[in-house]
């Protein structure tokens, strides 16, 4: 998806042509919840001049009520007419971010965050960092009162096609709406588990990419509703079968081009990249709270299922956390294959790009790759191989996170402890519970 550049009269004049009634105006909270505040089309100019204020407190990880005043200031680049419209006129949406009442960014806005990063990325002397994100996410039938039950709309598996996979129509709508609003669309299928899609769009620029994520969840949801579904990007909303994962393809490039691709590097990597690559293996246990934060996501990093349990790299196989696909030239890319659609992209994807950079800054060396199946490896044999497991829950991976001084500099202190401190109650809520499972298990025997 290519961002316009876009002047005020221009959105003004597209805004008339196309009967645009009302503004959404999207930002991002803590959690990664796209929010939005909705103004009539009257407002318009009052967004154009950085006008237009709104109550943070209320928003999760923002501000305490004597700070709630907030402003949004609208990215112009992301102005967009939904394909969808009422009987009033047509709704567009302009993406925003979030700024105090004395003009400067505010430092709990995620995609704020991001924006910093990326500066650090070009005082280190790289141009862009791209992401090629893989989503993943479930559809489920939904009861008489429009609430969404855990029954699966179809049982179909990898590729399958109608009448196995009743979610295609569903899933061609999804499609078709992206186009309309400007994605490039390079793949949809079936996943692995039933009920189970993937859409892939097309790399972009980091904050773009962010954005084109949460865009394309609002998207997913709204077209399911139409045909009586809910789809979910929970990561393991279902015991026994694969996980929702969503896999971050990345690129950093330089005046010269991939600064990942060197012709004549080992497997055709550039030193830059196997730094980069040394900087996630060592950040890795440290993001996974931010990559995977909510206590279902390590339900999903289990065994068995092809999600990734291990610290490992690979050209060849897909069972280590990070994979080196095949492409090269321009397209010399790492995978890194732990993230979850519940991760909020503008926090995980600074994370990543942290990381690396401290790879970069330290020229960190990797491990020799692990080219054979991690899954089949006795602990010791993974021992030997210097493998270490990702955090098996969201307690221990706040540990190591909280222990890491470049992923607190990543989401930099206020989004460090608003974070830290929610998903510890989150976690403390969580265990708290008494499951069905250990009801079946111990009620009787003990």
């Amino acid at each position: 998806m290519v961002k316009a550049t876009n002047t005020k009269d221009d959105i003004r004049r597209m805004a008339k042509e196309e009967n645009v009634k009302f503004l959404r105006l999207m930002f991002t909270d803590l959690f990664g919840t796209i929010k939005n505040v909705e103004v009539p089309i009257s407002q318009l100019d009052k967004l154009l001049d950085n006008k237009l204020m709104f109550d943070g407190s209320s928003i999760d990880g923002f501000v305490r009520i004597e700070e709630s005043d907030m402003y949004l200031y609208p990215d112009l680049s992301t102005w967009m007419i939904f394909p969808w419209s009422t009987e009033r006129g047509k709704i567009a949406r302009v993406i925003c971010e979030v700024y105090t009442t004395d003009g400067k960014p505010f430092e709990g806005d995620p995609r704020n965050n991001l924006i910093r990063v990326l500066d650090d990325m070009r005082k280190a002397g790289f141009t862009d960092f791209n992401i090629g994100p893989e989503p993943e996410f479930f559809l489920f039938k939904m009861d008489e009162n429009g609430k969404p039950t855990t029954e699966l709309n179809d049982k179909g598996s990898y590729f399958d096609m109608a009448p196995m996979d009743l979610g295609e129509n569903c899933r061609r709508e999804i499609v078709l709406t992206m186009e309309d609003m400007g994605f490039d669309v390079e793949a949809a299928h079936h996943e692995v588990a039933p009920g189970q899609h993937e859409i892939d769009f097309k790399y972009a620029d980091a904050l773009t990419a962010a954005d084109n994520i949460q865009t394309f969840k609002l998207v997913v949801k709204t077209i399911a509703r139409k045909y009586g579904l809910y789809a979910t990007f929970m990561p393991k909303p279902l015991a026994g079968i694969n996980g929702s994962g969503m896999h971050l393809n990345m690129s950093l490039f330089h005046d010269q081009g991939n600064a990942f691709y060197d012709a004549k590097g080992n497997m055709e990597l550039s030193e830059d990249a196997f730094h980069f690559l040394g900087g996630l293996l060592k950040h890795a246990r440290s993001f996974t709270a931010i990559c995977n934060p909510i206590v279902n996501s390590y339900k999903r990093l289990v065994p068995g299922y092809e999600a990734p349990v291990y610290v490992a790299w690979s050209g060849s196989n897909r069972s280590p956390l990070i994979r080196v696909p095949n492409s090269r030239g321009l397209s010399t890319r790492l995978e890194l294959r732990s993230v979850d659609p519940a991760a909020n992209p503008y926090l995980a994807i600074a994370a990543v790009l942290e990381a690396g950079l401290d790879g970069l800054r330290n020229q960190l060396a990797p491990r020799e790759a692990v080219d054979r199946n991690i899954y089949r490896m006795d602990a010791s044999e993974r021992q030997e191989n210097h493998i270490t497991n990702l955090p098996d829950t969201l307690h221990n991976a706040l540990k190591d996170l909280a222990a890491d001084d470049v992923m607190r500099g990543a989401m930099g202190e206020h989004l460090f402890q608003s974070f830290i401190e929610a998903k510890t109650l989150e976690y403390d809520s969580y265990r708290t519970q008494v499951s069905q499972w250990e009801r079946d298990q111990y009620l009787e025997l003990y």
